[in-house]
């Protein structure tokens, strides 16, 4: 399937809903990622806003969430598909259950609970609070991650620091938060009904009419 140009946020989302699932940076899949579809030109330009500026409007919108979903690299999915790609991808398991059935370590318990205590936090904010800093803990890329790629952990929002203008100035700074909180608890995990393979086959099913030309094997490295 050839997909359309994108050349706004409103077509990024569009296209996350059409497929329910979209790579932010050019990976196995050709064509299938916002890299690969957005003009070079739209890349950090001085005089617009471009995909690397659209990522938190597009996470703000409730209609998809954004996270190092895809091998640990960033990307989108659709509001429809994410209680799917949650039971999957969590096993099943709230991040409770996890941890009490030592599935998960305590630096990925005290970063999930800050979060989730706070409702959202800058990353800075969060490696504060949690001691990652020099001569403090080691490994706060690996757990972050590591928490998205299991949907515990989103990004709901990129912030940009200011001058004394008030004109935002460097690279933008994730802000960390939960999908339950951006979307609700009960929506999240209304596909735990499901036995996780009932899901991921439900979400290969739907792929496979999306990608039909794609390896059976990158899809389900894609996801």
């Amino acid at each position: 399937m050839k997909f359309p140009e994108l050349r706004s946020p409103e077509d990024i989302i569009a296209l996350t809903e059409e497929t329910g699932f979209l790579p932010f940076f050019a990976g196995d899949i050709p064509g299938f990622s916002v890299e690969d579809l957005c003009s070079p030109g739209l890349w950090f330009s001085d005089e617009a806003d471009g995909p690397w500026e659209w990522k938190g409007p597009i996470a703000r919108s409730g209609r998809c969430v954004y996270g190092k979903f895809f091998g640990g690299k960033a990307g989108f999915v659709s509001r429809e598909w994410l209680p799917d790609f949650a039971n999957f991808r969590r096993d099943g398991y709230d991040f409770d259950a996890r941890y009490d059935d030592g599935l998960a370590s305590r630096k990925d318990k005290d970063v999930y609970d800050t979060v989730a205590e706070h409702g959202a936090l800058l990353s800075r904010e969060l490696k504060r609070l949690r001691n990652y800093r020099k001569g403090g803990n080691t490994g706060f890329n690996t757990v972050i991650t590591r928490l998205q790629m299991q949907t515990y952990i989103t990004i709901g929002d990129f912030v940009y620091s200011q001058d004394k203008f008030g004109r935002p100035y460097g690279w933008d700074i994730a802000e960390y938060t939960t999908p339950e909180t951006q979307l609700g608890q009960d929506f999240v995990t209304s596909a735990y009904q499901r036995k996780p393979d009932g899901s991921r086959e439900r979400i290969l099913a739907h792929l496979r009419g999306v990608l039909p030309e794609v390896p059976e094997k990158r899809l389900l490295k894609l996801i």
